[in-house]
């Protein structure tokens, strides 16, 4: 199952990339977030493998998360034509995805992300889940999306939200 999600920020894209790299911000904007652990690496570097647990509802999924693009390595000073790459694969249970992000300026305070993801399943039950239901997996991360366009531009925190 692939798929692409996108959406503008009011905000410069070195200040984006700045955001989305801090580890600290995580919780604020990562709906379900329950733990984002290096287990080999620094965080958000390249070839950096990570534990994740998020919670949706009632269940919990575990992954090992493995960035494998990060360009430019440092965001300072990006030329207005480049674009950020930012590309990270997650292995759990039955499923394998990747995420490709890309950062746009559009402007000198706006940026467009663009989000292509690609999810392959192991397990039968996961394969129906995906035939079934795949604007699921698309709305979460369009979700993710706005939480992080929210934290970003106004300082919203998932963890205060009332949904």
């Amino acid at each position: 199952m692939k798929y692409t999600v996108s959406l503008e920020i009011a905000l410069p894209r070195e200040r984006v990339v700045q955001l989305l790299a801090d580890p600290e911000h995580l919780p604020k904007w990562l709906r379900g977030l329950v733990l984002h652990e290096p287990q080999d690496g620094v965080h958000g570097q390249l070839g950096t493998k990570s534990r994740v647990v998020l919670r949706m509802g009632q269940q919990e999924f575990e992954g090992l998360e493995t960035i494998t693009r990060r360009e430019p390595v440092d965001p300072h000073g990006i030329a207005r034509e480049d674009t950020v790459h930012f590309e990270r694969e997650l292995v759990g249970n039955g499923m394998w995805s990747a995420t490709r992000d890309r950062f746009t300026e559009t402007g000198p305070d706006t940026t467009l992300w663009v989000s292509e993801n690609e999810y392959r399943f192991g397990s039968l039950l996961m394969r129906l889940v995906g035939l079934l239901m795949p604007g699921t997996f698309r709305k979460q991360s369009l979700q993710h999306m706005r939480d992080f366009k929210a934290f970003a531009e106004r300082g919203a925190d998932v963890r205060e939200a009332k949904d």
